[in-house]
């Protein structure tokens, strides 16, 4: 587990260790989905790579996914 310091603006920096293991560099984007026991912060691909072939995870994240485009149209 890592500890990450929110900083002014809300800017949270990624430790190396983590960004160096997932190829992320200056500039690069990545997606943020929170619910009530965190945030999860996923490269910007399809995350769903990350979930395997749990079935009811890609569910949640097909109404994540859903909430957000509805949430996007207003």
């Amino acid at each position: 587990m890592y500890k990450l310091k929110i900083h002014k603006k809300g800017i949270i920096v990624i430790p190396k260790e983590i960004r160096d293991k997932l190829n992320l560099k200056e500039g690069d984007e990545v997606n943020a989905v929170f619910d009530d026991e965190g945030i999860y912060i996923f490269p910007k691909e399809d995350i769903r790579k990350f979930f395997g072939s749990d079935k009811d995870a890609l569910k949640a994240l097909e109404i994540l996914e859903e909430e957000r485009r509805k949430e996007g149209s207003t």
